[in-house]
């Protein structure tokens, strides 16, 4: 699908991927090649660096975005199941059609 379909098809959200990651393993290797890469071919993606402001309840925000995506990318890593904040994150997830029911 090129980029200008893939934008124009997708119906009004915020976001259309969640990159969920565990940022000391790969922000500044695959995660920022992926996201880059996303970016170019149209879609509107979001990570947890760029994706909130400062002093925002940041579990609000991203409940927030998982909701309205079109869909999560995990990046497994070494220490990934060693966050409680990525496995809440893909639990999350997970369950995006359970969150408004």
């Amino acid at each position: 699908m090129k980029s200008q379909e893939a934008s124009s098809s997708v119906s009004p959200c915020s976001y259309h991927v969640f990159l969920s990651f565990r940022g000391e393993d790969t922000r500044k290797t695959f995660t920022d090649h992926l996201y880059i890469a996303l970016g170019q071919a149209g879609f509107h993606t979001f990570r947890d660096d760029d994706g909130l402001e400062k002093g925002e309840d940041i579990k609000s925000e991203l409940l927030k975005a998982i909701r309205e995506l079109r869909i999560s990318i995990i990046v497994f890593s070494k220490n990934y199941a060693s966050s409680s904040w990525c496995l809440e994150e893909l639990v999350m997830t997970s369950n995006v059609g359970l969150l408004d029911t």
